[in-house]
């Protein structure tokens, strides 16, 4: 008897977080969402990988990047690669020594999984993502409410291995 009710009062508790979701599918449409960088990072490696490539780690100083370019196209509300500077202008100025960098930049897009599909669905954005020899990240989704998009994504993907 003690346990049918220990397994019911399991069941009961199992159905009190009905409300998670994965952070993929998390709306970034909302000033208080915060960005999964891990989520992201796996979701790209696994990409990679399925493609014959390796995985990417995420780097805190390619995040600071990522997010410095997704708040410049939030304020002036404009989806551009150069709305500060090119990539390499910009990581040169962050003090980033990449030998490699690819960006996609997105806006628009709500959550992780729709930016993912959106840049996987877009060949200049795909070829990015399967970038040989890149091995570290940086992601940002940026919210701005009184914007055309709403939601401005930067991914840089880079490597500092000297070739």
């Amino acid at each position: 008897m003690r346990a049918i009710i220990a397994i019911a009062g399991l069941l009961l508790l199992s159905g009190c977080n009905t409300d998670t979701q994965p952070t993929m599918y998390l709306s970034m449409a909302n000033g208080g969402a915060t960005l999964d960088p891990q989520a992201a990072a796996s979701m790209i490696s696994l990409y990679r990988q399925n493609n014959g490539l390796g995985a990417v780690a995420v780097d805190p100083e390619l995040m600071k990047l990522a997010d410095q370019q997704s708040e410049a196209m939030a304020s002036r509300n404009k989806l551009d690669h150069d709305v500060k500077a090119p990539l390499t202008k910009r990581l040169n100025a962050g003090g980033y020594p990449a030998t490699l960098a690819v960006e996609n930049v997105s806006a628009g897009y709500h959550t992780l999984a729709e930016a993912f599909s959106g840049w996987r669905d877009s060949p200049p954005h795909k070829a990015n993502m399967l970038k040989n020899g890149v091995t570290k990240l940086g992601i940002s989704a940026r919210y701005a409410p009184n914007t055309k998009y709403k939601v401005f994504w930067t991914l840089i993907l880079a490597s500092t291995e000297k070739s």
